[in-house]
């Protein structure tokens, strides 16, 4: 989806040669499916596209939810279900996957998740649905130009590739391919803390440089990275977490559109991003009941 130049069909020849001639795909004799939920946070809206790449052989999913580009870039990834991860590593030159963590969960089926931009986990870790395994990036392979997207698969053990890649089911419902936008349901069961930090949302290189309390529901955070001169504003709840809510956050430059995230949210609203060196913001976010808006401030 959104590739600046699709990934060129020499890379489903690398595909092929790594893993295995291409064939039709194969119903699983592996055992009882997990329960698979959307590899992103709770609430979060995406398009998945199985047509989007030349590379493709079968019922992988490139997903998207930015308008722009990059607009995706360092939204995190999470586990679709709980597991050990097999692999975490870049594999750009043995396959175009670029940062690749792979997730075994158990009856032979395997989620992986390609083109990270970081990978926030390690070899032989366990992970547990809905935890954070890296951030939304497009490394890959030297010359694919490809832009930011999460490259999604489901495979199994029980025979080779392609024929081991399966249908994606989130929240035992079956991925309407070739193209479909499906809400998370990655809720991880409604802890009694936000098991998410405002720095993690945001992405590597952000700090917290303001705050405001939106009543009991939640705080607003406006970070900043002195690395590209880019705000970032997320609404992280309190209260009614891991069930999808009301809420928002927004991030106005001085001079520009305002740009918003509003939606039903299970854990935040946001990412949302501008590049803001040296010049004022407006900022706020609302959770429940309570929002909260800011003066133009902020300004060096």
């Amino acid at each position: 989806m959104r590739l600046k130049s699709l990934v060129t069909a020499g890379l489903a020849v690398v595909l092929g040669l790594a893993f295995g001639a291409a064939t039709a795909p194969a119903a699983s004799a592996a055992g009882p499916r997990p329960d698979f939920q959307m590899p992103f946070p709770c609430g979060q809206v995406w398009t998945g596209n199985s047509n989007a790449s030349s590379a493709h052989q079968s019922y992988e999913i490139d997903f998207n939810r930015g308008s722009t580009a990059d607009a995706d870039l360092g939204d995190p990834v999470v586990a679709a279900a709980a597991g050990t991860v097999v692999i975490a590593a870049n594999q750009g030159s043995t396959n175009g996957f670029g940062n690749l963590v792979k997730i075994d969960h158990g009856g032979g089926w395997f989620t992986y998740y390609a083109h990270l931009r970081v990978m926030s986990v390690s070899q032989g870790a366990q992970v547990s649905q809905g935890q954070k395994i890296g951030e939304v990036g497009n490394t890959s392979k030297p010359g694919n130009n490809i832009s930011p997207h999460l490259h999604y698969e489901v495979r199994t053990s029980d025979t080779s590739y392609p024929a081991n890649i399966q249908k994606a089911v989130f929240n035992g419902v079956t991925f309407g391919y070739p193209v479909q936008t499906v809400t998370s349901h990655n809720c991880g069961g409604g802890g009694s803390s936000n098991p998410y930090t405002p720095q993690e949302v945001c992405g590597a290189g952000y700090s917290v440089i303001d705050s405001a309390a939106l009543g009991t529901a939640g705080t607003v955070y406006l970070l900043y990275n002195s690395g590209n001169g880019n705000n970032c504003v997320v609404t992280m709840k309190k209260t009614s977490l891991g069930t999808a809510t009301a809420t928002s956050a927004y991030l106005e430059v001085q001079g520009k559109t305002r740009v918003t995230d509003s939606g039903n949210y299970g854990y935040y609203a946001g990412p949302v991003r501008a590049s803001a060196a040296d010049t004022c913001v407006k900022w706020g976010g609302k959770a429940g009941s309570s929002s909260y808006d800011s003066p133009f401030e902020h300004c060096g």
